[in-house]
């Protein structure tokens, strides 16, 4: 079923909670009614298990990409059987762009769009990289962002 649209000018307010554990470096967290577990990374010590936080972070920008693209493909009218987002993220501490606080040095998106022309696929991209918060975040805060997409041919277009 799916959930009736929200005009986007609505001011939308995002809440997450996370405690620690008994487990040193795991941390239980929670978004609504969600459950996941997140450990640090080994080298903190951390069992290194679950996801990391940094991972959490690429793919919610995964996961904004993938859930924008669709709506604003719907929006537009334009042919998109599948998107497909790949993040890549890289903390280099000797390389930060921002004096006092840790970000990634460089963010890498790799977007497939199955169904659209190229010159559609531009302008989806384009549009979640205006509309997509996580993005935003990422593109403001780390030293490098970069954005690639290719298409693929959809149901009804034939292989070239």
């Amino acid at each position: 079923m799916t959930a009736p649209a929200i005009p986007s000018s609505t001011p939308r307010t995002y809440e997450a909670h996370a405690e620690s554990t008994e487990i040193f470096g795991r941390v239980a967290a929670s978004v609504r009614t969600h459950r996941l577990t997140v450990d640090g990374p080994v080298r903190n010590g951390a069992p290194g298990e679950a996801p990391t936080p940094g991972e959490l972070v690429l793919v919610a920008v995964a996961s904004c990409g993938a859930e924008v693209l669709q709506v604003l493909a719907r929006d537009a009218g334009a042919p998109l059987d599948a998107v497909t987002v790949t993040a890549r993220g890289t903390i280099d501490l000797e390389q930060q762009p921002h004096p006092g606080v840790t970000v990634f040095s460089s963010v890498e998106l790799e977007i497939v769009l199955r169904g659209p022309i190229p010159e559609q696929a531009a302008a989806l991209v384009a549009g979640f990289q205006r509309r997509c918060p996580v993005y935003g975040s990422l593109a403001v805060a780390s030293g490098r962002m970069s954005v690639h997409h290719h298409t693929e041919p959809g149901t009804d277009q034939p292989e070239s």
